[in-house]
């Protein structure tokens, strides 16, 4: 059977809007990425997942360790889910500051939850709120240091995620020397995002200049990061012994992992590998998180109207964020009108077969921001169901 065949098998006595996710394609992309890691452990990124058994089915695999988290309360949530059983001693690393000052009064009143989690700053500032919210005589809070991997070539010249203002050896230093004079605070990781390698593709389809722009880019900003931050590294363990240096992402884990002072790495579409992943040379996940809507209106020959559909991708407001339609082949977007809030209509060829209640197939631009939109995932293996699973928006949780 073709795959269009099994997903319409497998859905068959479901009603669209429906998303599926095939377990073949997830267990083989997390088996490619193992191997493209060279040895370092993987720490899943949960803002790509956002469903609960995907990401304990992960870190069951071998190679896997730990959890990239998005947001304080997120992580509180999951060391609550996980407090018993195998994942009880599971390290979270929220991957992003925090203002929430509720959750870090939580955090601090869980003895569980204050061993397996730690914090990322980026500014004594960051410090100063802590000791706010929790008052200074708060508990050992463990933090981590992000360390900005972002390539500036020349003065004035940014390429990469504007994220941590600690760029330099001795400005990682100065602020890990403060972390250890101060009470309330245990510094024990290092973490940088190199989102111009990572996250993005240097083989768009379609675009062969501007891919080579980026592979030329991305050969040169590569080797400078690894120099900067083996000397931060180094630096900043003159101060104080580290537990973990993070780096990477999908998009860039052969590199990262050739840096001798990374000792893991983070990754998360890349099991699920959104229509964005198709655009990169060094290596090809196998799509996995597919979603299908109905046709419910034939305004015209060529062109069929599918419900809802509008599940645009964050970050530029590009048409590389648009949902990518993929069954039947043959059909695309209708360039003036896009994927709508409340309707979507598709062009092509194909789009003269589909009759009124048949279904198209589509792939979100990015992978963890589909599980917004539905409550709960299909687990498909071949062309049955294997079982059906909540989002984190099915277990009734919004992590923003």
């Amino acid at each position: 059977m073709t795959q269009q065949a099994n997903l319409d098998t497998a859905t068959k006595g479901l009603d669209p809007p429906l998303a599926v996710v095939d377990l073949d394609s997830f267990d083989a992309n997390a088996r490619s990425m193992v191997d493209r890691a060279n040895g370092r452990p993987i720490r899943v990124a949960s803002k790509s997942i956002r469903v609960r058994y995907l990401l304990e089915r992960a870190l069951a695999m071998p190679g896997y360790a730990g959890v990239m988290s998005y947001s304080l309360r997120e992580a509180l949530w999951l060391v609550a889910q996980w407090r018993t059983g195998p994942l009880a001693d599971t390290d979270i690393l929220v991957a992003y500051p925090t203002t929430d000052h509720s959750a870090l009064r939580e955090l601090a009143a869980d003895t569980h939850a204050l061993r397996a989690t730690s914090i990322v700053v980026d500014s004594t500032e960051h410090l100063d709120l802590i000791d706010r919210a929790l008052g200074i005589d708060h508990p050992p809070i463990r933090v981590c240091l992000e360390l900005d991997a972002s390539w500036r070539p020349l003065p004035g010249i940014h390429v990469g995620t504007r994220r941590s203002p600690i760029r330099t050896a001795r400005q990682a230093t100065r602020l890990a020397a403060e972390i250890v004079r101060r009470p309330g605070f245990s510094l024990v990781g290092i973490m940088s995002y190199e989102g111009q390698i990572a996250g993005l593709g240097d083989a768009p389809p379609g675009q062969r200049l501007r891919g080579s722009i980026i592979h030329w880019m991305q050969g040169r900003s590569g080797p400078e990061l690894i120099r900067r931050r083996s000397a931060t590294v180094a630096a900043v363990r003159a101060v104080t012994p580290l537990e973990f240096v993070n780096g990477g992402g999908t998009g860039s884990l052969e590199l990262t992992s050739s840096d001798p002072s990374v000792t893991e790495v983070a990754a998360g579409s890349g099991l699920l590998a959104p229509g964005l992943f198709d655009g990169y040379r060094n290596f090809q996940p196998r799509p996995a998180a597919l979603f299908a809507l109905p046709v419910v209106r034939r305004p015209a020959a060529g062109i069929a109207t599918l419900f809802s559909g509008g599940y645009i991708a964050s970050g530029t407001a590009t048409a590389d964020r648009q949902p990518l339609p993929v069954f039947p082949e043959g059909v695309k977007l209708l360039g003036l009108e896009g994927a709508g809030e409340v309707q979507t209509p598709v062009v092509g060829k194909a789009a003269d077969t589909l009759r009124l209640g048949d279904r198209v197939w589509l792939r979100h631009a990015k992978a963890g921001e589909l599980a917004e939109r539905f409550q709960e995932y299909h687990l498909i293996r071949g062309d049955r169901i294997e079982r059906t699973v909540p989002t984190y928006r099915g277990e009734g949780v919004n992590f923003g």
